[in-house]
């Protein structure tokens, strides 16, 4: 009981001083400006999210995150840390290379909140960069690869534009990369793999394999190059991933008991969990995550999405209805150089 006062007051502290201008969940807790990129950019890119949130400029936000795609961002407000791979780091209005997480990153943010970036799909950062996702799991990287930041775009990104702007001008430097060096597409094993593991995370990888008509050696190496970790931790993750994002109220609640049903029994369960999180699901809930919660949520939509289990113009479940604009622009397929320039304008 006293865990759940103290979540509560805690709670109330983050929305008296977090204000969010790209959505709010039923929590009060800001989210992002998320959804699916143009149609000629969805073999790569896998969800577009920008997040605006004014905030105490001296006021520290302890928290975290755990990515299960290759993310770039640009942070362009508040003071940031993170606990990576590397050591501690320290970061400020600059474009960071993001790896998948094989466990709960620790982070923070002093001030506001406003970043824009992308989610590569599984696969994607190999077809464009060459590089493994091995390479910076855990990791995050000062590089703006796919020129974020050119000329004609580095004004969009600040207080007097909008995140959908954000997104806009986004997907047309993704746009551009993408016709310079003409890619290939992510491979395919990859590509359902990361859908099998939104579908169902506890399926036998041997049957995977076989439904691919490769061999589960093979598969383990297309995943191992392309999420950075083993097939089989993969899929924990994803189901670590789904029961955070149940536990911070940003999940669809009917899919809860199918959720559970993932684990042997409690003692599984809580086991899995902590070897992502370092805590248990009880510790875990009796903490508000306002920097988890926004890379928890943009997950499950993209996970609604790609499942199809959200009617197109729907909203999400777990979304103040009065927040923002119902989702009409989660739902934007038609996107295009146009809008970017009209925002750069």
């Amino acid at each position: 009981m006293g865990g759940t006062q103290n979540n509560n007051w805690d709670t109330e502290i983050w929305r008296r001083n977090l204000a969010s201008y790209s959505g709010v969940s039923q929590d009060g807790l800001p989210l992002s400006e998320n959804r699916s990129a143009s149609d000629d950019l969805q073999p790569w890119v896998a969800r577009l999210v920008s997040a605006k949130a004014t905030n105490n400029p001296e006021m520290v936000i302890a928290c975290g995150m755990c990515n299960d795609l290759v993310y770039t961002r640009y942070i362009f407000s508040g003071r940031w840390t993170a606990a990576t791979a590397d050591g501690h780091g320290t970061y400020r209005d600059e474009v960071l290379q993001f790896g998948q997480h094989s466990k709960y990153m620790p982070l923070t943010c002093t001030g506001d909140i406003m970043s824009a970036g992308f989610g590569l799909r599984a696969g994607a950062f190999y077809a464009l960069t060459g590089r493994e996702a091995s390479t910076v799991l855990d990791r995050i990287e000062r590089r703006d690869i796919f020129g974020m930041l050119a000329d004609d775009f580095r004004d969009i990104y600040s207080d007097d534009y909008s995140p959908q702007q954000w997104n806009l001008a986004m997907e047309e430097a993704l746009r551009r990369y993408i016709a310079r060096h003409e890619p290939p597409p992510p491979d395919p094993v990859s590509v359902a793999f990361e859908l099998a593991a939104f579908a169902d995370p506890t399926q036998s990888l041997p049957d995977f394999a076989e439904g691919m008509n490769i061999s589960l050696r093979k598969l383990q190496r297309i995943v191992k190059r392309d999420f950075g970790l083993p097939p089989r931790t993969v899929m924990r993750r994803a189901r670590a991933l789904d029961l955070a994002a149940q536990l911070c109220g940003v999940a669809d609640q009917e899919e809860e008991n199918e959720m559970m049903l993932r684990y042997f029994d409690q003692s599984h369960l809580i086991k899995d969990f902590t070897a992502f999180f370092g805590v248990t699901p009880q510790k875990f809930r009796a903490q508000p995550r306002p920097l988890l919660i926004i890379t928890l949520e943009q997950r499950q939509a993209r996970r609604l999405d790609e499942l199809q289990r959200r009617a197109p113009g729907a909203a999400y479940p777990w979304k103040d209805a009065g927040s923002n604009k119902a989702n009409s622009q989660t739902d934007n397929s038609e996107t295009n150089s146009a809008g970017a320039a009209g925002a750069a304008a």
